[in-house]
């Protein structure tokens, strides 16, 4: 008898991608395809799809390669779980983009095989993505590398300390709620429409900010999301009890931009769900703010040092100092994640806060799995 094998993901904007992907997984026996629902898809992405569950369930069984497709019953990242356990697939078949440890722990304890995709494009034809074809859109993201929370004026007040972001190329359509500042994303978006125009990068960073956080707000959105997606490189952001940095010093030589690039690697996570409280249970100190300055500090030298060991040291001393006053940011989920990697690699942290989004992994070597990103050079 053939095996089962299963693949699950949105399958809007139908594409050569698509159907080069369903091929190589119907290459292992009988391919059945669970797709995202509208809700689910609105909810991690926060948009609408292009074509409904109805009509890109039509397509998708339409697909020589499908033996049979269903929507998926559940919601979130994992929304085919109840429908794998009726299925009992041999073979769970990934994307590398689509690759997460949540997702293999799924299958370890279920006895199915995860395979992950070569993704290689049929004979003859260019490489295609969802991703790709939504690139009239080219507002970046962005990635905090350490500091997080001394943009908060609950951290910074106590003593001042820095953030230090990278401004991400859109190769990837990450998800809402991943720590990749979605949200000051989508404000850009609804100001500019395709991109950041010319103009003073600070002055159009505040313009972000303050669109996305109007008189009266209850909650200030850190000002490093605005920054992080305006000015291009890496960027030290310096926080002296105020909600924007007094001073931003900024790097974009190509040989440091290089060295980030080639050593960073980012490991799909679960998007932290909405109603997650990250403030909860709270240890905010002067010296939880001095011990993540000062790891900070220890990064941004590493960095323009191209010294990768002490980089990797860095991160990981600033993160901890985060979660010590932030204990909700890594629930057991993270830590099992962190678990896998921790001994194979220089350092991590994840990005956003309450296990939310990617693990930001810093090796010399590749892992497995894992995607790389492009720093916007200017």
């Amino acid at each position: 008898m053939s095996k089962k094998v299963f693949v699950s993901g949105c399958y809007d904007m139908l594409h050569s991608g698509h159907v080069a992907f369903f091929e190589e997984a119907a290459s292992y026996g009988d391919l059945y395809v669970g797709i995202g629902s509208d809700r689910t898809i609105r909810d991690l992405k926060n948009r609408k799809t292009i074509n409904t569950e109805r009509e890109r369930l039509y397509m998708v069984k339409a697909i020589r390669y499908v033996k049979d497709a269903f929507v998926n019953s559940g919601s979130g990242i994992m929304d085919f779980a109840e429908d794998v356990k009726r299925l009992k697939p041999d073979i769970f078949f990934v994307n590398s983009d689509g690759y997460t440890p949540e997702k293999r722990r799924f299958c370890e304890e279920h006895s199915i095989e995860l395979v992950v995709s070569k993704r290689e494009p049929a004979a003859g034809l260019p490489r295609r993505s969802t991703t790709a074809l939504r690139q009239e859109c080219n507002i970046p993201y962005r990635i905090d590398l350490a500091g997080g929370w001394h943009d908060q004026h609950s951290v910074n007040k106590l003593f001042p300390g820095s953030v230090i972001t990278i401004c991400i190329e859109p190769d990837y359509e990450f998800n809402n709620r991943s720590g990749m500042s979605t949200s000051s994303r989508k404000a850009a978006i609804e100001m500019w429409h395709v991109d950041i125009p010319e103009g003073d990068r600070e002055t159009l960073a505040k313009m972000v900010f303050r669109y996305e956080n109007p008189p009266g707000s209850t909650y200030i959105s850190g000002s490093q999301d605005a920054i992080g997606i305006v000015m291009p490189g890496l960027n030290r952001l310096d926080y002296d009890n105020d909600f924007w940095p007094v001073a931003i010093e900024s790097v974009t030589d190509p040989a440091v931009l290089d060295f980030i690039e080639r050593n960073i690697w980012l490991v799909p996570m679960s998007p932290r769900m909405s109603d997650y409280n990250v403030l909860e249970n709270t240890n905010i100190t002067v010296e939880g703010a001095q011990r993540l300055a000062a790891a900070t500090d220890k990064c941004w030298q590493a960095l323009v040092a191209r010294d990768i060991d002490a980089w990797g040291a860095a991160s990981v001393e600033a993160f901890n100092a985060q979660i010590a006053m932030y204990p909700n940011m890594a629930p057991k989920e993270v830590i099992d994640s962190i678990n896998i990697y921790k001994d194979s690699v220089k350092g991590y942290k994840i990005t956003g806060a309450g296990g939310g989004g990617y693990l930001v992994l810093i090796s010399d070597k590749p892992v497995e799995n894992a995607l790389q990103i492009r720093i916007r050079r200017g």
